[in-house]
């Protein structure tokens, strides 16, 4: 999903934050200065920091980061969503390994159009992207996953846990993996306090877990991988409506509003849904989705949110039939010559003794 500062929000907000912190080129952090003079950092203090080296990001930048270093702003993942991807990169029939594609799309630069043998996630070198370094454009930008600067430097990952989890969990990718994240704002002047204040505020945080229980910041993991998230079961299947229930925008955490409204209000009975059976698994997607569809667009679903803005599509599966559109390509098993992201997720799951 793509960022927005919410209209309610006033961005000045945010503004006044930004005004505090002096542009000094990122490049300026290598170098100490004079002899006898200490580097600005941008106006910190903060020279000891484990990430000073994103302190001076301005926003729009495209910083490269080490994505152990990034702070989630939720509490869960769908783990069915992570097992696509993962399915997709280790049993995938792709010319080009999707993996390539995906580091590409994410770094701004669309897609893997040659890869070299045995070429590796963590040897950007070994693969060629759409585009090369500094050729970016405000679509291929658009789709990169973003950070906001906090206190001390530290990168708070606002959109992309799937993602980056997916390359964290990849043998070829790992904590030192590196990939460059959009920065929505830097607001390392901030105190702790103000920080979270203005994070809640703008709706950079999703503070609820798979039960709808809230969470406390404090408990929010401190790092990508499988193992530091829960797992969400609603926010998984709601991956699989993507354009056939509800369009992905760049409201903030969409997919789990539109999960916590199927789990509280129960609009689709799933209680007997098997999560490693396709046909079970389609029965759940397409009862779920033309349940949203089906919704008047004024229907409120969660933290203020209508259908119309969560992206309810107008027709189910974008009027076309079953057999056509995006329901279509999710239906294919994993024996077809293009298997469908649901048959990738199960058979992910069943080589490796996943429930």
């Amino acid at each position: 999903m793509r960022f927005r500062v919410p209209s309610a929000v006033p961005l000045l907000a945010v503004g006044a934050a930004l005004a505090t912190v002096v542009t000094t080129a990122p490049s300026a952090l290598a170098a100490p200065g004079a002899p006898g003079q200490r580097p600005s950092f941008c106006g910190h203090d903060n020279r000891h920091t484990p990430f000073a080296g994103y302190l001076c990001a301005k926003p729009g930048e495209l910083l490269d980061v080490r994505i152990g270093d990034v702070h989630p702003t939720q509490p869960s993942l769908g783990y069915d969503e992570v097992y696509y991807k993962l399915g997709r990169y280790t049993l995938g029939k792709d010319a080009i390994n999707k993996k390539f594609s995906d580091w590409c799309e994410a770094d701004g630069r669309i897609e893997a159009v040659a890869v070299q043998p045995n070429a590796r996630l963590d040897d950007p070198s070994s693969f060629t992207c759409t585009l090369p370094v500094g050729a970016e454009t405000a679509d291929s930008e658009a789709a990169m996953k973003t950070v906001v600067i906090g206190p001390g430097g530290e990168p708070f990952l606002t959109d992309g846990h799937h993602t980056l989890t997916s390359f964290y969990e990849t043998p070829d990718g790992g904590a030192d993996l590196h990939v460059r994240l959009r920065v929505l704002a830097n607001l390392s002047t901030l105190t702790q306090k103000d920080f979270w204040a203005q994070m809640q505020a703008n709706k950079w945080v999703y503070l609820s877990d798979p039960q709808g229980n809230p969470v406390k910041i404090n408990k929010l993991p401190t790092s990508v991988g499988l193992a530091n998230f829960q797992d969400d079961a609603y926010r998984s299947l709601l991956y699989f409506g993507r354009d056939i229930g509800y369009t992905q925008n760049s409201v903030p955490f969409q997919e789990f509003y539109w999960g916590s409204w199927i789990r509280d209000s129960a609009p689709v009975d799933l209680s007997g849904r098997n999560r490693s059976d396709l046909t079970s698994y389609l029965a759940a997607v397409k009862g779920t989705t033309r349940t949203m569809v089906a919704l008047p667009k004024n229907t409120v679903i969660g933290s203020g949110f209508t259908a119309s803005d969560l992206g309810a599509l107008d027709q189910w599966n974008a009027g076309k039939a079953a057999n056509k559109g995006e329901f279509d390509k999710l239906s294919k098993p994993y024996s077809d010559a293009k298997p469908g992201k649901l048959a990738y997720a199960l058979e992910y799951k069943k080589i490796n003794g996943l429930g």
